[in-house]
């Protein structure tokens, strides 16, 4: 009779030699760059709150997973790496061609690496940082558990200081995810359509403080006061330099305490639009008592406001002051090399790229959060970006568990990304997916963060078949439909709210040798570029009509690539094939924008 001991050693040989055969389905331009890399998406990952000194663990980490290993939700000891193992290339999920494991619903994922601290960061404190692990993980350090956290799409860190011994260490991660839905998943989830991911799929990295250092920073511009309101949070109580600079050059600076709220003046603002996007550098410093630095951190800011307004007697919403028609492209971020994550830095920056090439002002990133570094582009180009939070599929279960998750998370979210200036609104929930107490969430979220307009639920006219829709919520920013193809039928303003036309267009383009190997679909066809070209530009001359005359402000076309089965992208899901002519959209993009400003 065979042990089970080694039926497990043969299984894990079995996945490791199958894994070495893999192939990707559907090469992006960066696949092969990425798939060797020894450090893979190697920039530092948190571009709000940089410190000098770190160092990223990316790369190839021991792998352990599957349905049959031990399980990793919750251990309370890590498993033994010490006999046969796969390599999973950090931080593309497991699911991914990327990874090096390439399969699908691994429930159970470990992850080992062993790494060395530099000489001259002894005594300081060590901070882990996690990007973000899918979902429930558990963090050892030389065998001691260090941590856990729960939630898919927030960033965590965890002091490792106590754990921590001379010479070589080993950072065990055990994360778990059924994939069951029941948990914040978007479209990484039974009834999301496209593949599952789990696991570790940010960046991870570990840098050296002082014992006192910064924890969190909270940026508002406020462009009527001309000033911004900063707050820094540190481990113990402690005085704050902030320095606002332009090219190095200072022009403004203010000593405050930690922990406590401070205006810093910003004398003729220079504001922030996707026409011109411009940045402030901020550096935050804080000090002992005899006034050494202790701790130091880069940061950047954009001075711009989001609010309702009537222009010509319609509620519209106005950036700095000023309508800005919101034309833009619902963006899902995924990969068929990463799934979630895209493989390098430049493909990163792609999409929004092309984004702003063709003309538009505008995403929303619809079920997903992406990487610091996407909003930081999206910063720095001047693209205005919706967020989407991802849904949880099945509200109504384990209601006290399931309900609160969502919650805690969302605002975990809301707190990642509140100081990028490129986000302008939230979106707490799309088309009734999993909605729940919409109304209280949607006033919650406004209360949160009053700085950013809210979109409690978006497209709510329409609704998946196996629940009841919540509807309209009534209160929010925007009374928002989703029309395909539309845009007849887009919502009108209210007498609160502004009208957006959620999602829209869809129209699709087969190109063969650019689709993933499963029945391809759209919600409508067009036989070739120019064709589909020809008809998005009729779309737009309708977009223009309903700006002009019936009181839209919103119009967000469906989408920024072909994913999976859909084929109804700008671009093919490999990002090798533009599906529409650029020039000629463009055109038609800025002439909607323009008829907005022409409102004003």
């Amino acid at each position: 009779m065979i042990r089970i001991k080694n039926l497990f050693f043969l299984a894990l040989l079995f996945s490791s030699f199958t894994s070495r055969a893999q192939q990707a389905q559907l090469p992006t331009p960066w696949s092969e760059e990425a798939k060797n890399a020894q450090l893979p998406l190697a920039e530092y990952p948190r571009p709000q709150m940089e410190r000098q000194e770190w160092l990223c663990l990316n790369g190839k980490w021991d792998y352990i997973g599957g349905n049959n290993v031990p399980s990793a939700l919750n251990p309370s000891v890590p498993i033994s790496f010490d006999h046969a193992k796969e390599s999973i290339l950090v931080p593309y999920c497991p699911e991914s061609y990327l990874s090096g494991i390439q399969r699908k619903q691994e429930i159970n994922m470990w992850y080992n690496k062993k790494f060395e601290l530099p000489s001259h960061w002894k005594n300081k404190d060590i901070i882990l940082n996690f990007g973000a692990v899918d979902h429930d993980a558990t963090i050892f350090v030389n065998g001691k558990k260090a941590g856990t956290h729960a939630g898919g799409y927030d960033s965590f860190s965890l002091n490792i200081t106590e754990f921590l011994k001379t010479g070589s260490n080993t950072i065990v991660v055990a994360a778990h995810d059924n994939n069951d839905g029941r948990y914040p998943s978007g479209k990484n989830g039974p009834r999301g359509d496209y593949t599952f991911s789990s696991g570790i799929w940010q960046t991870v990295w570990i840098e050296p403080v002082s014992k006192n250092h910064i924890k969190q920073i909270r940026l508002l511009p406020q462009v009527v006061e001309k000033q911004l309101k900063v707050q820094v949070n540190s481990t113990a109580k402690a005085k704050v330099t902030a320095v606002v600079s332009i090219d190095g050059k200072e022009v403004s600076k203010t000593v405050f305490n930690s922990g406590t709220d401070v205006n810093i003046p910003i004398e003729n603002p220079e504001l922030w639009s996707p026409d011109s996007p411009f940045l402030y550098d901020l550096k935050l410093s804080i000090h002992d008592k005899n006034g050494t630095i202790i701790d130091e951190v880069k940061s950047y800011f954009g001075m711009r406001d989001i609010k309702l307004g009537n222009i010509n007697a319609v509620v519209r919403p106005l950036l700095n002051g000023q309508f800005v028609m919101q034309l833009g492209l619902l963006d899902q971020g995924y990969w068929p090399d990463g799934i979630l994550t895209a493989p390098t830095e430049e493909a990163l920056k792609y999409d929004i790229e092309i984004t702003k090439k063709a003309g538009y002002n505008l995403i929303r990133k619809h079920m997903k959060t992406e990487p610091q570094r996407f909003y930081y582009w999206a910063d720095k180009m001047g693209l205005l970006v919706w967020q989407d939070m991802p849904c949880l599929w099945y509200p109504d279960e384990d209601t006290t568990i399931y309900r609160k998750a969502f919650r805690e998370e969302f605002k975990a979210i809301i707190d990642d990304h509140y100081n990028s200036p490129s986000i302008i609104a939230w979106v707490p929930f799309n088309e009734n997916w999993g909605a729940f107490d919409v109304k209280n969430i949607t006033n919650w979220t406004k209360q949160y963060d009053p700085s950013r307009l809210v979109n409690g639920n978006s497209g709510f006219n329409n609704n998946p078949s196996y629940q009841k829709a919540y509807g309209d919520p009534g209160n929010g920013d925007f009374v928002d439909t989703h029309i395909y193809v539309g845009p007849t039928g887009a919502s009108e303003p209210d007498q609160k709210r502004a009208a957006s036309l959620g999602e829209f267009g869809g129209v699709g383009l087969f190109v063969r040798g650019h689709m993933w190997p499963v029945e391809n679909n759209a919600y409508a066809y067009e036989p070739t570029i120019d064709a589909l070209t020809d008809r998005y530009i009729f779309l737009m001359d309708n977009v223009e009509q309903l700006v002009r005359y019936k009181g839209l402000s919103v119009a967000i076309y469906t989408q920024t690539t072909d994913v999976e089965h859909e084929i109804n992208g700008l671009l093919t899901y490999d990002r090798k094939i533009q599906k529409m002519v650029l020039d000629r959209i463009k055109t038609a993009n800025q002439a909607v924008i323009r008829a907005g400003h022409d409102l004003n």
